[in-house]
């Protein structure tokens, strides 16, 4: 075995400097801090020392650098397990450091071993789940199905055999997820989501429905203000289905709105696209609208977003009655995965997906079966 010693300021940085010299299949045999002290003793300045090592025989190891995830996934548990009041008194700037190398470095790991370990045969699909997105920890369980079927069969996996191994994965993660568009059982219909989502259109695209195949009473409460834009755009659709239209600026704006559309089977109420990135903006629309009344509430989000930023999102909205995701324009995108990451880690359901600015021609109600199929129509 060749080894050799890296130094760097981080884990992060001395991974990056083994692997372009050793190459991917090198592999951690030991590593530590390295402090020095200068000027007396006042100044500290720390460094990670690795010892990394590969073999020189050329050989397709079954699971390389496990070890070393496993170490790292344990000592990356206990620093995330910390109380976090503890962590907010006393964790260090360097402990933050840490976590944050260990994490990017636990992510690049597990990506290279789960394509390490993949057959000849599985690498057309492999990559095909990473264009759209699919999360590693999806790819990993796909993964590992595909290796037991093909163990079992004791012959490569076609491909159609390998796509709907993976939509049975996919079938029972999402199987007790709620799919489906209104119910038409509540009164008020709140449509919330970050600004440039769609969500005006989206409304229309609803409204026009329940208008047009079910012959329902609708009106609309807008509370986006901020554009005026917005409001013209919606008075331009409620005049096409010859709907009312309240504008809100304040709570009690909300409840003379609200009486003055009883009469009608739906009211459809469209919240100002904010940044809700910023909690500031989530407790003012919790301040104007009545989320304990006769209602069914839909976050919308854009395909096209950054998942990390929907993710952030999301948890902003946690505190909020969410009963299902709206996801846009999925015409503008390539890639799909982030949907049913998100849908799988924050337990919630689809009721509707868009792909294009028809309306109310461009919007879909969401079926399980056909979402699943819908990952899967690029070629492979």
């Amino acid at each position: 075995m060749k080894m050799k010693k890296y130094t760097a300021p981080s884990i992060s940085e001395a991974m990056k400097l083994v692997r372009s010299e050793l190459g991917d299949d090198a592999v951690i045999i030991n590593s530590k801090v390295i402090v020095t002290k200068k000027l007396f003793g006042l100044i500290k300045h720390k460094n990670f020392e690795v010892l990394a090592g590969v073999d020189q025989v050329e050989t397709r190891p079954t699971s390389p650098r496990l070890p070393d995830l496993q170490v790292m996934t344990t000592r990356y548990k206990e620093l995330e397990e910390l109380p976090k009041v503890h962590i907010d008194e006393t964790i260090t700037n360097e402990l933050k450091s840490e976590l944050a190398d260990l994490k990017s470095m636990m992510k690049s790991m597990q990506k290279q071993t789960i394509q390490s370990e993949l057959p000849e045969n599985f690498l057309p699909f492999f990559d095909f789940l990473k264009r759209q997105e699919l999360s590693e920890e999806l790819i990993t369980a796909i993964s590992d199905e595909l290796f037991v079927h093909q163990k079992e069969q004791q012959a490569p996996l076609a491909k159609q055999q390998m796509k709907e191994i993976a939509k049975n994965i996919l079938r029972r993660l999402l199987a007790d997820l709620p799919m489906g568009g209104l119910s038409y059982e509540k009164k008020y219909i709140n449509v919330l989501g970050p600004t440039g989502v769609g969500k005006t259109t989206t409304i229309a695209k609803m409204a026009a429905r329940s208008v047009l195949e079910k012959k329902k009473k609708i009106g609309f409460i807008t509370t986006d203000t901020y554009r005026i834009a917005a409001i013209e755009q919606l008075k331009t659709y409620a005049n096409l289905l010859q709907a009312p239209v309240e504008i809100v600026y304040n709570e009690t704006d909300y409840r003379k709105a609200i009486e003055n559309l009883a009469h009608l089977d739906l009211i459809f109420i469209d919240t100002a696209g904010r940044n809700y990135k910023e909690a500031k903006y989530v407790e003012d629309l919790k301040q104007l609208i009545n989320f304990e009344q006769e209602a069914e509430s839909y976050l919308v989000l854009a395909l096209t977003a950054k998942e990390q930023d929907m993710e952030t999102i999301i948890e902003q909205f946690s505190e909020l009655p969410i009963g299902k995701y709206i996801f846009t324009k999925m015409d503008e995108t390539n890639s799909i995965g982030t949907m049913y990451n998100l849908m799988i880690k924050y337990n919630k359901g689809l009721a509707y997906y868009t792909n294009g600015q028809e309306v109310p021609e461009d919007i879909e109600e969401a079926r399980l079966e056909a979402v699943l199929e819908l990952l899967f129509q690029g070629e492979f």
